[in-house]
């Protein structure tokens, strides 16, 4: 199975992309600021571009099994799960309904059919991957 998130350049405080699963489209997200070659602040950047496996385990955090990207550089424990604004991302990944100036919004309800599917893969055998991509996009219908 293959993610591609494109992404927007960052702005307000934070990063808009478009979440795609097999090159449809399945939801929006958000991130922190991408940063300049070679900056990083913990909590506060967008990992880098770049191709990752996706992989569940179980999240001490949030107490439960979730999507984590293997082999990110010079980050650790960067999952995909719910949260609406780039203070609750910490270089996550966020999905969302829809999008606003501030974030997404339903994000709960965009990451249950996401984490389905997700689980659905890796039940199959599938590996997954996600190509994570610094470009402009067009708005999905």
């Amino acid at each position: 199975m293959n993610l591609t998130l494109t992404r927007r350049a960052s702005a307000n405080g934070w990063t808009l992309g478009a979440l795609a699963v097999d090159n449809v489209h399945q939801c929006w997200t958000c991130e922190d600021v991408v940063p300049p070659d070679g900056v990083k602040i913990p909590g506060r950047t967008a990992i880098p571009a770049g191709l990752y496996q996706v992989v569940i385990t179980w999240s001490n955090r949030f107490q439960r099994d979730l999507p984590l990207l293997v082999d990110v550089p010079g980050f650790v424990g960067i999952r995909i799960h719910s949260g609406n604004k780039a203070d609750d991302t910490e270089g996550c990944i966020l999905p969302g309904q829809a999008h606003t100036a501030g974030g997404v919004t339903g994000s709960r309800l965009a990451f249950a059919p996401l984490f389905d599917t997700l689980q659905d893969a890796i039940g199959r055998g599938d590996v997954i991957g996600i190509d994570i991509i610094d470009a402009p996009f067009v708005e999905a219908p």
